[in-house]
């Protein structure tokens, strides 16, 4: 440019540097200061006049702005010359676009801090093991300060009996293998040994060749102490005479050690998973209930005697000590109990007593209520127990009394009465008894007739207050529903933790844009290892985006059920090269939460369904609304099958398309024929109110 004269020659690409063709520039000054950026010409123009008065050549980034928004980078360089008065006569520069390398920096800047963010250490190494990058987790973990550690070999982390080891790994990582976690031992600067778990990766540079060694290290030994102590309370758990073992929430069986296998005469693998009940006798089946209950409420059950069973069907005496497991947030997520063999001390307790006093520590003692009555109803004798279920303080309250009058509903002691007399036994009869203050309570009554010492016929009966038992039916819809939307938390949580995973290929990546930075901004191969990075970049997102997608649809959750179930029928569609025709009719947007996730798993459950077991190409999804309801059917022409058969299968495919239905009161419907295709259709009722909502939007 001609300083005096103010005009301006550009050559080259410039115009094009600054977005414009070379026909529509006029090579003005004027023009090349109004695409710099606002905040970039103020620097600009001082580092040039700076230039300029020390006789210095200047060297500038900066950006500038395209017609159509675009916003790139630039590199100038150039200088002023001078009149012979040394008056400046002319400034010659030159420019070149820098966008890419700015790009690839910002990305370096990024995966570097995520590297100085990790918890867990991430090291380099070249081809011979000295180290050549060290995080901030590196330093922690070890101890050595990245000016320390840089340079050295990395055996100072390797304790000497173990050289032998990593000179094995490194033969692994020559031929281009990745080692991934292997757990080891490696050693501080304080000398104090951790355990570690390794993942280890080639880093190669453009050509693919090998030119060094990523390895991401965690600490493991606080989860390796841990397995020890577990280690050795096993031992003990497996040396005791007694029986250990332990349940799920609902008494699953989840371990079954050799006392218990001794004990009771079922091994191992013949106990574990099934329901603890194998070893409970019919009739204590719902006093087992009741100490799950119990221990559900965080209760303990210590040296608690009843009777057991065998494998060979052998009743034995056990005393019981129970105790809720928590998780490491104090969730209650199984039981543990002991059972000791009391068989022969209850054997020599009983041959201390007369029949008349066994008989009679029977009924006041038993857990369950206990009570005689004379065929009209007249209230002989009854225990504690009786008295408690009935609402009494004591049993004085109730003798003598008419047993009409804790009938909930009179006319069923009739009825039992005739079939007392008739069979001369009740067996497990639920019914409802009234206690004192007028109040239902729901007991499981067992009777028998017998004959008093002077031959007058009385009846004897047991009853046991189940009524938590009724309630926890009553509430089963409930706890199904909790079940379900804590699958669903789990599902999001899994999902949010699926991203981590990509933790080493980020590393990786990181480590091989930091060997491209240092290669020459002009080289002809920047480009194309940029946009490698850009496609790799973009692969992992698109990972964790398809991950995160199929565990917790966030479409559902921000955007509704139609866009959800519409998104859902495109992505199976061309996942498995096949048409899923999606139609959709006066859905409103706002609909429930838990009708939108109930009816968006029910279409996934039979799409999958369709695509594993129809054989089909063409699938039809419709969902509408009418009258207050919410519509949806899947049909497909494919292959069919045996209604019946499938629902006796061990599948919970169609069981949990069913129980998702109810859970919000709706009902669903499948028809299928084994080569006559398969419709499903699933109609859920829907309050007014949203409809209304919609209405007044």
């Amino acid at each position: 440019m001609d300083i005096k004269s103010g005009k301006a020659h550009w050559f080259g690409h410039s115009h094009a540097q600054l977005g414009m063709s070379s026909d529509e520039t006029s090579g003005s000054p004027e023009e090349f200061w109004d695409h710099v950026h606002k905040a970039e010409r103020e620097k600009l123009r001082s580092a040039m006049a700076a230039a300029r008065e020390k006789h210095a050549q200047f060297n500038e980034e900066f950006r500038v702005v395209w017609r159509d928004g675009t916003i790139r980078w630039l590199r100038s360089r150039g200088r002023c010359y001078y009149a012979a008065n040394g008056e400046p006569e002319r400034l010659l520069g030159i420019s070149s676009d820098i966008t890419e390398h700015k790009r690839a920096e910002e990305t370096l800047f990024r995966y570097a801090d995520l590297i100085e963010s990790s918890d867990d250490a991430i090291i380099s190494k070249d081809l011979d093991a000295l180290i050549t990058s060290w995080n901030a987790a590196a330093q922690r973990i070890f101890g050595y300060s990245e000016k320390e550690a840089i340079g050295q070999p990395i055996t100072i982390l390797i304790p000497p009996d173990l050289w032998d080891e990593e000179n094995k790994i490194l033969v692994r990582l020559r031929a281009g293998q990745r080692i991934e976690h292997f757990d080891t031992i490696r050693v501080t600067k304080a000398g104090k040994k951790i355990n570690v778990s390794l993942t280890i990766s080639p880093i190669r540079d453009a050509t693919g060749k090998i030119t060094g060694y990523s390895k991401i290290a965690r600490d493991i030994t606080e989860r390796k102490r841990a397995e020890e102590i577990l280690f050795r309370y096993a031992a003990i758990v497996e040396s005791s005479d007694e029986a250990i073992s332990s349940v799920t929430l609902d008494g699953v069986t989840v371990t079954w050690n050799a006392g218990a296998e001794r004990m009771f005469g079922y091994t191992e693998s013949e106990a574990v998973g099934k329901h603890a009940s194998i070893i409970v006798p019919p009739e204590l089946r719902d006093q087992q209930k009741e100490l799950l209950q119990t221990l559900r409420a965080g209760g303990r059950i210590e040296q608690f005697e009843t009777v057991r069973v065998t494998k060979t069907g052998k009743r034995i005496d056990v005393s019981l000590s129970i105790f809720p497991v928590k998780d490491s947030t104090g969730k209650i997520v199984g039981f543990a109990g002991v059972a000791r063999d009391v068989t022969k001390r209850k054997r020599a307790e009983e041959a201390l007593l007369s029949s008349e006093q066994r008989y009679r520590l029977l009924f006041e003692r038993n857990l369950a209520g206990v009570g005689m009555t004379s065929l009209d109803g007249q209230v002989l004798d009854c225990n504690d127990g009786w008295a408690r279920i009935l609402g009494c303080e004591s049993r004085d309250e109730v003798i003598g009394r008419n047993a009409a009058e804790f009938y909930f509903h009179p006319p069923d002691r009739q009825q039992l009465l005739e079939e007392l007399l008739e069979n001369q036994a009740v067996f497990s009869r639920e019914l409802q008894m009234r206690q004192k203050d007028g109040s239902p309570v729901w007991v499981l009554f067992n009777a028998a007739a017998l004959n008093s010492e002077h031959n007058i016929p009385i009846l004897q009966s047991t009853i046991i207050d189940i009524s938590d038992r009724k309630r926890a039916e009553e509430a089963l819809s409930g706890m199904t529903r909790k079940l379900i939307e804590a699958q669903e938390q789990e599902r999001a949580r899994i999902a949010r933790e699926l991203h981590d995973d990509v933790s080493q290929r980020l590393a990786l990546l990181a480590v091989e844009l930091d060997q491209w930075d240092h290669s020459s901004p002009d080289s002809p191969d920047l480009h194309s290892h940029l946009e490698h990075a850009k496609g790799r970049i973009s692969d992992l997102a698109h990972d964790v985006q398809n991950l995160s997608h199929q565990l917790h649809s966030s479409k559902l959750e921000y955007l509704g059920l139609v866009v959800a179930a519409r998104s859902f029928s495109k992505e199976i569609s061309e996942k498995n090269d096949m048409s899923v025709d999606f139609r959709e009719h006066g859905v409103p947007h706002s609909l429930p939460k838990e009708v939108s996730l109930s009816l968006f798993r029910i279409l996934q459950q039979a799409l999958h369904n369709a695509v594993e077991h129809s054989g089909a190409k063409n699938i039809e999804v419709r969902l509408w609304e009418d009258s207050n309801e919410v519509h949806l059917t899947v049909k497909d022409s494919g292959r069919g099958f045996d209604l019946l058969s499938a629902m006796q299968g061990g599948g919970l495919g169609l069981t949990s398309m069913r129980e998702r239905a109810r859970l919000v009161n709706g009902d669903i419907a499948i028809d299928s024929k084994p080569m006559h295709g398969t419709s499903i259709h699933v109609r859920v009722p829907i309050d007014s109110e949203v409809f209304d909502q919609r209405k007044a939007v």
